[in-house]
């Protein structure tokens, strides 16, 4: 039995390793020169693989979509993942956050063993295809630097990514292909994304790209309650980016959505709290400045006092009770979610209705779906890259068990 993966991601490469691990010759297609590329630069930082959260709080990251990517995590969830990673000779640990990283916090070594052991089971690899779907006889349709190529194969597994970094091969250019088979696609929309907020000219000359550390964001639901989340983020030429912003991305997108617009809240001093914040700037500033009396009673100070100084009013900063208020609420107005090909990873794609508990299109059978092209998102934090692995592999192992379950009917 042959089967195709078309893909060379986290999900196309766990979906081959399951293929071939039940028997099938594995035929892998991707349209850039080397596999993982997306996956090597995510991890250029450190390649946060997973997290040792219990498993309750883990399925929590993955929002509406909890239901349906429980039954993939089962199969192969963040402990499976370690013990599959130490198959390849990559130790992992846990970091002081929980977060699990490989042991010298690089992606290439446990690629480059990956890849070796893939080609060991007979997987082929065939780089600069890019798929373009079917000819007319129902063969998958590719271009190639020689011309195109037709190629038939008992199954298929797509694992073709969502439509953030288009360079490095998730480009969204399946979407049309697959809509003309009727297949219901989610819109595509940035996840875990940076916002536009319109800052000043002045604040911009002064702050850009300055990390803003030691606060926590505030997220407030129709209903009133309050979701913080203590972290760090970026100040950006047009908003901003990073770290903790990423968490609360989905959210805020959605706001911006249905509203057209979203307030983020910050708190700038989350170790203090308001009655002593108050009291503290309360106290009386002499010939101080108002940016020494808040550096010294508050701890405010660089582009903290910047995004203070921008947001609060004049009437804020002679009240201290009202400036307290403003530093643990600060509020900003975010216009705009940052384009989906600058986003981390995307939202939307294939939905679940049409896909069977082997991730294979219904209404198409022998094509499955893996990895990020599929209807979820998560936040950073191992989260995204657990949930690929674990569809790769149920794709794959369902790709084989299909041919298999096909031959026993002839």
């Amino acid at each position: 039995m042959n089967i195709a993966v078309i893909g060379g991601g986290p999900a196309g490469l766990m979906a081959a390793e399951a293929a071939s691990t039940a028997g099938a010759q594995v035929d892998m297609y991707d349209a850039m020169a080397s596999v993982g590329r997306k996956f090597l630069l995510a991890g250029k930082g450190g390649l946060n693989l997973t997290h040792s959260e219990p498993s309750q709080k883990f399925l929590s990251r993955y929002g509406a979509r909890r239901a349906e990517i429980a039954p993939l995590l089962s199969s192969f969830g963040p402990d499976a993942l370690r013990i599959w990673a130490r198959g390849l000779g990559i130790e992992t640990f846990v970091g002081s956050s929980g977060r699990v990283f490989p042991a010298d916090l690089k992606a290439a070594p446990l690629l480059r063993a990956w890849m070796r052991r893939l080609r060991q089971a007979g997987v082929r690899f065939h780089m600069r295809h890019r798929w373009l779907g079917w000819t007319g006889q129902g063969a998958l349709w590719f271009a190639t630097p020689q011309g195109s190529r037709s190629v038939r194969a008992d199954a298929v597994v797509l694992a073709l990514g969502g439509g953030s970094w288009p360079k490095l091969g998730s480009d969204a250019s399946w979407v049309p292909l697959l809509k003309e088979r009727g297949l219901h696609i989610a819109p595509l929309l940035p996840a875990n994304c940076g916002f536009d907020v319109g800052w000043s000219e002045h604040f911009l000359k002064k702050f850009a790209r300055h990390p803003v550390k030691s606060v926590a964001v505030i997220v407030r639901n129709d209903d009133g309650a309050e979701f913080r989340h203590p972290g760090e983020f970026v100040i950006t030429e047009t908003g901003v980016e990073g770290g903790v912003i990423y968490t609360v991305s989905a959210a805020l997108r959605d706001e911006i959505l249905a509203r057209g617009v979203a307030t983020l809240y910050l708190d700038l001093a989350p170790d203090r709290d308001m009655p002593n914040l108050t009291r503290d700037l309360s106290r009386l500033r002499g010939k101080r400045t108002m940016a020494s009396h808040l550096q010294r009673q508050a701890h405010i100070e660089g582009v903290k006092a910047g995004l203070l100084r921008e947001v609060a009013s004049k009437d804020d900063f002679r009240d201290p009770a009202r400036l307290a208020a403003v530093m643990k609420s600060l509020p900003l107005r975010l216009v705009a979610a940052r384009p989906l090909e600058e986003a981390i990873s995307t939202a939307g794609g294939v939905v679940f209705d049409s896909l069977d508990d082997r991730l294979m299109i219904r209404a198409l059978p022998g094509l499955f779906c893996a990895g990020e092209m599929l209807d979820w998102e998560a936040p950073n934090g191992g989260y995204l890259l657990t949930a690929c692995f674990a569809s790769g592999r149920v794709a794959g192992a369902g790709a084989a068990a299909f041919i298999g379950q096909r031959q026993q009917v002839r």
